[in-house]
């Protein structure tokens, strides 16, 4: 998805990249090629506004009470709008998340999820309007989706926390861009967006260790 073009696309651009790219080194961008975007978009709302390490527990839970129930792999949508929401709530879901998967599960039955040859051929703002229409999903699971799923190069998911955090500490800024206000910096990241979004993560990561940016 990247490598020496968008690094130094990003440094051309600004030369604050630098500090931070040599600091971390190559990016490690990577997508897992063969997931649906149906699995995709569930295991987003898992991550959605709590801690890395507290979605792998539910998922854990998540998919260990559908492998007892006999489903191999992934449940499949039927599976999950067959069960009964307060499993779903045991396994550590919120309600309102619990409401958001089943959406999830009904839209693909539907065939408003898209299979992943068909979410292939659409555009990323195709993918957007036609998922933010699922009740729950918001642009930023979408965006998640395009990104670790799809492989897209050039998506910046401008209302993600950790994204606006990592620019703030990258240019020493008093407080996090506004999300209209990055997206219009970001204009000068493309076609590399997820590159940067990536690095984005990784100042932030290194700014909660106590890491910040000095002029080459």
């Amino acid at each position: 998805m990247t490598g020496d073009q968008a690094v130094r696309h990003l440094v051309a651009a600004d030369p604050a990249w630098l500090v931070l790219i040599d600091r971390v080194g190559p990016c490690g961008l990577s997508h897992e090629s063969g997931r649906t975007p149906y699995e995709a978009l569930m295991r987003a709302i898992a991550y959605q506004q709590i801690h890395g390490r507290a979605a792998e527990a539910i998922l854990g839970r998540f998919l260990a009470h559908f492998a007892q129930a006999g489903e191999s792999g992934f449940p499949s949508p039927r599976a999950v709008l067959a069960a009964d929401p307060e499993v779903l709530r045991a396994c550590g879901f919120s309600a309102r998340k619990v409401l958001t998967l089943r959406g999830i599960a009904e839209g693909s039955v539907r065939g408003l999820v898209p299979g992943l040859d068909e979410a292939a051929a659409l555009s990323d703002d195709e993918l957007v309007a036609r998922l933010v229409t699922l009740s729950g999903v918001g642009r930023w699971t979408v965006e998640m989706l395009l990104i670790f799923t799809l492989g897209r190069p050039d998506v910046l998911p401008v209302d993600d926390f950790g994204v606006r955090e990592g620019w703030r500490v990258l240019k020493g800024l008093d407080e996090q861009p506004k999300p209209r206000a990055l997206a219009a910096v970001g204009q000068d990241w493309r076609p590399y967006r997820s590159t940067a979004a990536w690095y984005l993560w990784r100042a932030a990561d290194l700014a909660r260790a106590g890491w910040r940016p000095t002029a080459a």
